[in-house]
């Protein structure tokens, strides 16, 4: 599958608007400083990482990248104090072009909530357009050497990692029969926002002048101006980098004082180190060894970034009492190991349902099918490396009461058969199935089926290794051959769809970047429906949103 060269070649390597813009060779042209900043990190030659990351800012394909990164992701519709928005192509290619280091001063942030589990509201500063793509093009210089320099088991915001990895790795820790049987559970109070900027401004390798305007821009709520002394905004695209950059180093300082794994001075303490962002444990021989020796450690480290530790909430636990750490419980049962669901988590969950269903009494029901199949599908997946199966057994009644509830209070005279008969139905070997058959925007007939949790199938998951580096060409294939098996896992279900995937190996034919649930895709008729193209995979390529939009606009063909 190719784009016809002819045609290609229209993206030159000095375009003249957004959609000229040859997207392969600006890839290729970021990951190839990026490399160069990396090795430098790793051999710790700080002022190559300057000149190269001064070189990679200031050119025009990482000022590219950064725009269709903040104009593709989850909030490019939503504006900062300025209320612009970069939506159309002039827009985009005249926002490349004003980012500029010299004489930029950044906007104040725009003060949003949004609802945390406990019922509070967790603070979000938001950032302009034009504010969110200089973050973006500042990342691509810094992530590089954060990535070298980060600690082996910190497993937040960075690339190739996630929560499975961290519960993963607990699970290696304190699984076994001669495992550590204490745990300090570390709590850091409003790690955003109470950051030390003089701390940032000291340690974290970057141009000082452009760090210094972003943490000192202020923010605004309710027509106020209010200063930022400390604290780096959650909501900045930056933000989450910076933060694992104050926070790492605690391992190696445990493993100075504690001995590192799979050493003597180790198999005393059993001292254990796993970090999600700003969520930590530390394992221990003993609670006195947690309590009066690690501690005390852990809490001078982070006064030197200006952060503490909540006493309520920062504990020491043993195991057979179990603790909870995102979102699912860690606890050994007479000596064996097991991770399920958290209770909270759970009921979190059926609180998010009970509200979905309470807040669509009205709707039909394939809609509500579908906006319930949402939240159940990213649960249920969330969990699902873990022994999860009793706990979605559980929860799957549930949402059956509800949702017989809910089909009741529509129909208040009608009969039980009735009402069963109506919205439930007979799919494999269940009887009381909640679906709805509908037509879709082709009119094409279809069942909308609500996914039981218990559906989807416990698997293990393979953790990532501690000093794997996405900046590392050693690593390339390990990273790619992880990478190709979470997208194949994801698109399982959707048979027609991973089979297009694996005929093009992943890649966008246009640009020849990864086509993940990260980038997005879309689905191109290589002959248009409205001239009688049909849906038969030959006629079908997978694009990323920009180069489907591209291709359109430059009227380019693709032929398989």
């Amino acid at each position: 599958m190719s784009v016809l060269v002819s045609q290609a070649s229209a993206s030159s390597a000095c375009p003249e608007g957004w959609h000229q813009i040859n997207w392969e060779l600006t890839n290729r042209q970021v990951r190839r400083v990026q490399l160069r900043i990396a090795k430098a990190a790793r051999a710790r030659n700080w002022r190559s990482v300057k000149a190269l990351q001064r070189l990679l800012v200031n050119s025009f394909s990482a000022r590219a990248l950064a725009v269709r990164r903040v104009t593709e992701n989850a909030g490019k519709r939503t504006s900062g104090v300025d209320g612009v928005l970069w939506s159309t192509p002039k827009s985009k290619w005249q926002a490349l072009h004003s980012l500029k280091c010299q004489g930029y001063k950044p906007r104040p942030l725009k003060r949003a909530y949004i609802p945390k589990a406990n019922g509070k509201r967790r603070p979000l500063g938001i950032p302009t357009m034009k504010d969110r793509a200089m973050q973006a093009l500042f990342l691509l210089a810094l992530e590089p050497v954060s990535e070298s320099c980060a600690d082996r088991n910190s497993y937040g915001f960075r690339s190739g990692r996630s929560t499975a990895d961290a519960i993963e790795q607990c699970f290696i820790v304190l699984s076994r029969s001669s495992a550590p049987e204490w745990v300090l559970e570390g709590d850091i109070k409003g790690c955003f926002d109470n950051i030390n900027h003089e701390w940032l401004l000291d340690h974290v390798p970057m141009d000082k002048q452009v760090l210094r305007k972003w943490l000192k821009a202020g923010l605004i709520e309710s027509r106020q101006l209010f200063a930022t002394e400390t604290g780096t905004p959650q909501g900045g695209i930056i933000s989450p980098t910076l933060a694992n950059i104050a926070l790492d180093g605690l391992e190696k300082e445990l493993e100075e004082a504690f001995g590192r794994s799979n050493t003597k001075k180790s198999y005393k303490h059993k001292v254990n180190y796993v970090r999600y962002a700003d969520d930590f444990i530390i394992t221990g021989i003993s609670k006195e060894l947690l309590g009066e020796k690690a501690l005390p450690k852990v809490v001078q480290f982070m006064k030197g970034r200006g952060l503490a530790l909540s006493p309520k909430k920062t504990l020491v636990t043993h195991i057979s009492r179990g603790f909870d750490f995102l979102g699912q419980n860690v606890r050994k049962y007479n000596g064996k190991m097991l991770i399920k669901p958290s209770d909270k988590n759970v009921k979190a969950l059926l609180e998010k349902v009970r509200e979905i269903i309470k807040s669509n009494k009205t709707v039909p029901q394939y809609r509500l099918v579908q906006l319930l199949n949402l939240v159940i599908r990213g649960w249920a997946n969330y969990h699902r490396g873990i022994v999860a199966k009793e706990t979605f057994s559980r929860v799957d009644l549930q949402i059956w009461k509800m949702l017989w509830q809910w089909a009741r209070r529509r129909h208040a005279n009608r009969r039980k058969g009735w009402i069963m008969k109506k919205y439930f139905r007979r799919v494999g070997g269940r009887s009381w199935t909640f679906c709805a058959a509908y037509r879709d925007a082709d009119g094409n007939g279809v069942l909308a089926e609500l996914l039981y949790a218990s559906d989807v199938a416990i698997k293990r998951h393979v953790k990532i290794k501690g000093n794997a580096n996405p900046y590392d060409p050693e690593w390339e294939q390990y990273f790619e051959a992880r990478w190709l098996k979470k997208v194949k896992e994801s698109l399982k279900s959707r048979g027609k769809l991973i089979r297009l995937w694996s005929e093009q190996k992943g890649l966008c034919p246009l640009c020849c970047g990864t086509l993940d649930h990260e980038s997005g895709w879309d689905v191109h008729h290589i002959i248009e429906r409205t001239n009688g193209g049909t849906d038969v995979l030959s006629n079908l390529v997978m694009l990323h949103p920009n180069c489907h939009r591209q291709l359109h606009s430059q009227g380019w063909n693709i032929s398989k």
